[in-house]
């Protein structure tokens, strides 16, 4: 089962948090690390209890609908 750690870039949607994870890539030619960002849609029961900037982990799961394919695991919590 494939995890991700992301941002909630969003809660306003019933039961879906938006979340963004950010990964960097190397440049094939050049060698460089650039940085790239993708938007994941992820189920959660209770998304009021999430705040945007808020550090969850995601996890692959069944197609809960059209766009969602991941689910809210847990919060990391703030060292």
């Amino acid at each position: 089962m494939r995890s991700k750690i992301g941002v909630v870039t969003s809660n306003k949607m019933m039961n879906t948090l938006v979340v963004t994870v950010v990964t960097y890539k190397r440049h094939p030619k050049y060698k460089k690390r650039y940085q790239t960002s993708k938007k994941f849609y992820a189920h959660c029961e209770d998304s009021s209890k999430y705040e945007i900037g808020d550090e969850v982990t995601i996890a692959e799961t069944r197609p809960v609908s059209k766009l969602k394919r991941w689910k809210v695991i847990d919060q990391l919590k703030d060292q």
